[in-house]
């Protein structure tokens, strides 16, 4: 699957309705659906306060995402996956999805967790009746009988999850290809899209293991406190067995450092233990706490048309933009170090005694 910019076509205005820009008859060079007045011109002197620099910032982003990106050669399909609950996966992979959308990309998020949160967040009925991923996993419905555009982001869709997916990990186990079955779906999906998300359970089941076999890139959001490495080997272990046994193009790629609370010294510490364990995977943006990202999905939105001014908004979009920007990474993974610590291929950690990587399982 190739994305095609030509026949993607130009990305629309996500949020009908006025501008400021009808109001105050200035220009608007923003984002789709972000309504402010973002001029090209010099922009004046920082107000040093923190409210003034926290509103150059979300000028000088939003203005970053006006100009858009370029769409990758080819379509880039990206598992975000960590097996602890709690750590902002959906979340990410919403608001994430949500921001390459209005950067000017074609996005398909895929919900493969029963709870359905991600359908949920994007605003996606997904009750019994409707045609889910459960029926592309074990029926063999075709992908695109069961995806549907995202009301308020122009070239986001999403393949929404049901609580019959819940039962997939026992009916799967006796069918012929059980872990290969969502590749095959993918690869059958004629749409061009830029980017595909899959939003995997909180588990190393046979779901997750799907979404492994079909992705070449794991984004694996990290919660900046203290329990925020227990536990991740066993993923990190599992991604080395896809590779080497169902998937070779697989690999870690990116690494998200989310809830992260400036404030505390915790937090810094965290950051700083995951950011010397995984090198340049982690990704120098991070994503505050934030209640305006805790608030949306009970709107049944993204933050990015929530509250499109907010922290939590412009981290994303900020995110979105440092990742696509990388394109594809050459093949980069993160293999498992004996001392206790897991560190880029190639390169390896000295053992600390008394690093928190020691909770590492």
């Amino acid at each position: 699957m190739r994305s095609d910019a030509n026949i993607a076509g130009p990305m629309a205005d996500p949020v009908p309705g006025p501008r400021s820009a009808e109001t105050a008859g200035g220009p608007v060079s923003g984002p789709p659906g972000f309504g402010g007045d973002v001029s090209r011109e010099t922009l004046p002197p920082m107000d040093d306060t923190p409210i003034g620099r926290a509103a150059q910032l979300a000028v000088e982003a939003l203005g970053r995402a006006g100009a858009g990106l370029p769409r990758p050669p080819q379509t880039r399909v990206m598992v975000v996956a960590n097996q602890k609950g709690g750590v902002g996966k959906t979340t990410t992979t919403v608001n994430l999805a949500a921001s390459l959308a209005l950067h000017g990309g074609r996005v398909l998020v895929i919900d493969l967790d029963p709870q359905g949160n991600a359908s949920t967040a994007l605003g996606i009925d997904h009750h019994s009746e409707v045609p889910s991923i459960y029926d592309v996993l074990v029926e063999s419905k075709p992908l695109s009988d069961v995806v549907q555009p995202v009301a308020d982001v122009e070239g986001l869709f999403c393949a929404p999850a049901t609580i019959d997916l819940a039962g997939a990990e026992i009916e799967l186990v006796s069918l012929v290809a059980r872990e290969s079955r969502l590749q095959k779906a993918i690869e059958s999906y004629e749409q061009p899209l830029d980017y595909i998300l899959i939003d995997c359970p909180p588990s190393l089941g046979l779901l997750t293991v799907n979404a492994l076999v079909a992705g070449a890139e794991v984004v694996i959001p990290i919660q900046c406190e203290y329990y925020a490495l227990e536990g991740l080997g066993q993923l990190l272990k599992n991604v080395d067995l896809v590779r080497a046994h169902l998937n070779p193009r697989l690999h870690v790629s990116t690494i998200l450092l989310t809830m992260y609370d400036g404030r505390t010294r915790l937090a810094s510490q965290v950051a700083e233990e995951v950011r010397t364990h995984f090198g340049k995977e982690v990704l120098r943006t991070s994503i505050p706490r934030s209640v305006r990202i805790s608030e949306a999905p009970s709107y049944g939105q993204t933050v990015l048309t929530y509250d499109p001014g907010s922290s939590g908004a412009l981290s994303y979009l900020e995110a979105a933009r440092e990742m696509a920007l990388r394109g594809l990474p050459g093949g980069v993974s993160v293999e498992y170090d004996p001392n206790g610590a897991y560190a880029p291929q190639g390169e390896h950690s000295e053992h600390n005694p008394h690093s928190m990587s020691e909770g590492i399982q």
